[in-house]
């Protein structure tokens, strides 16, 4: 995982909002009236669309996001602002353009596929005065962002003008301006430091039909050139993103499934922002851009993904770092409240883990069996050393929770300095509390919090005192 060294970065999108509707239903016959399916709708649900999603995977990376943006005076612009503060997004830089239409798409979704769409909207550009007011709120507010980020769906906000100024008092105040491009012409952008196109677009916009390295190459100079880009980026669907500053870099693609790609170019367009405005490097931003997609594109319509879940997706494609399952107690914390909200099943152990030993292994594995997340609470340098005398633990804290890290079965792991781990229980609060063989029959600790208590048997003969008793007498193990 990349350093995210500014987690609650502040990132400011402007760009068209819109509302993203679903009816969701399935179909078991044709209709006689016509050849078309007859979807019986069981749930409906209505969710921020267009700039309104780069809005939701903000806030779900945690980061802290304002919106400049017009809306009309129309029904659909009431339900947009209560959606915004949902996600507690300030909406004082909304501005109102009478007799406009805010954009509303509503989909039919029928076991798990799109069937049909239909829009409600107006994309004629925003007049003079709303142009204006963006403008002067853009002047006033560009120097309390890490970055800004252009959401252009091709609705009428970003005209021509009004991108080129933006552009322009980003440049003079020295801040990273990303967009995520509509439409054949793109010298509105001049000036950006990237754009977000995908291959369709890019080929679109440059009249480059892109089928090998060769003309993509070519395609992402074309743009870089034209446009004044500090990068040039073509995202290339499965095959990954591709980026040309003075030689062509492919990031190869990090998605495990497919299931859809609605509000993906949000989703890159979010991500990269978020890791750009933790001062990571160009190549590490959309690393990062494709494990978010990678999670999102395997969800069901306009998604977002966590820090959480990108963490978890990346060690599910194994190419985690074992230290970025090592969780302070404030990590676990909104690990904990999204496993729940996912009803995964949590299982909680704790103990000191000195020497590891297939004892230790076979033991945690069992634990593992009982639910779907494995927390294991680890003993400090401090606790262990309350609890097994001054000359132990043989390995710091620190050595431990990275080796206890590194097995598979194990999810999380957080260090606790008291003698119980009973506040850690508490915090958590496990589905499942497992504890080894010698606490069968006896009261233990947060037993009365976790909804189920298990003990698991020691595996015989393996133990940290013995493997130390074995090593100053010089022997082996049998």
């Amino acid at each position: 995982m990349i350093s995210l060294k500014k987690l609650n970065p502040k990132i400011l999108v402007i760009g068209d909002l819109m509302i993203d509707h679903y009816l969701w239903g399935s179909c078991e016959r044709i209709s006689p009236e016509a050849p078309v399916q007859v979807i019986n709708v069981g749930d409906e649900s209505t969710l921020l669309g267009g700039a309104g999603n780069v809005l939701n995977n903000l806030s779900a990376l945690g980061a802290e996001v304002d919106i400049i943006s017009v809306i009309g005076t129309c029904k659909v612009s009431e339900e947009l602002k209560n959606l915004l503060s949902l996600i507690n997004v300030d909406t004082s830089y909304l501005i109102t353009q009478k007799n406009r239409l805010t954009s509303k798409k509503s989909r039919v979704i029928a076991s798990q596929q799109q069937v049909v769409r239909f829009d409600r909207e107006d994309t004629q550009e925003i007049n003079l005065q709303s142009q204006t007011a963006i403008i002067e709120i853009f002047k006033k507010v560009v120097n309390n962002y890490d970055v800004i980020l252009l959401s252009d769906y091709g609705k009428g906000l970003l005209t021509f003008n009004l991108t080129q100024s933006l552009i322009k008092i980003a440049n003079e105040n020295k801040k990273k301006l990303l967009v995520d491009p509509k439409g054949l012409n793109y010298s509105k952008y001049k000036g950006a430091y990237l754009l977000t196109p995908n291959k369709k677009e890019a080929c679109e916009a440059t009249k480059i039909s892109i089928s090998d390295n060769n003309s993509l190459t070519k395609a992402l100079k074309s743009l870089k050139d034209k446009c004044g880009l500090s990068y040039s980026l073509i995202t290339l669907s499965e095959e990954g993103v591709a980026i040309f500053d003075h030689e062509l870099r492919i990031h190869p693609t990090a998605a495990r499934e497919i299931y859809d790609v609605t509000g993906a170019g949000d989703t890159v367009l979010a991500s990269l922002g978020f890791a750009l405005s933790s001062n990571n490097d160009i190549d590490e931003a959309v690393k990062f851009a494709n494990l978010a997609s990678g999670v999102v594109i395997g969800k069901i319509g306009s998604a977002t993904a966590t820090l959480n879940e990108i963490i978890e997706y990346e060690s599910s494609l194994n190419k985690s770092n074992s230290f970025e399952h090592i969780k302070t107690w404030d990590d676990i914390s909104s690990i904990v409240l999204e496993l729940k909200n996912k009803n995964k099943k949590t299982v909680f152990t704790n103990g000191c883990f000195d020497i590891l030993h297939i004892g230790h292994i076979k033991y945690l594995e069992k634990a593992k069996s009982f639910g779907d997340v494995l927390i294991l609470g680890l003993n400090s340098d401090s606790s262990v050393q309350k609890l097994k005398g001054k000359n132990r633990p043989i390995n710091n804290e620190v050595d431990r929770a990275y080796l206890l890290a590194s097995i598979e079965v194990v999810d999380y792991v957080v260090i606790f300095e008291q003698d119980t781990p009973l506040d850690l229980i508490e915090l958590i609060q496990p589905d499942v509390l497992v504890k080894g063989g010698d606490y069968k029959d006896k009261e233990v600790v947060g037993q009365n919090i976790a909804k189920e208590f298990k003990v698991v048997e020691f595996f015989d003969g393996k133990s940290t005192t013995k493997t130390i008793k074995r090593i100053q007498k010089n022997e082996r193990d049998n």
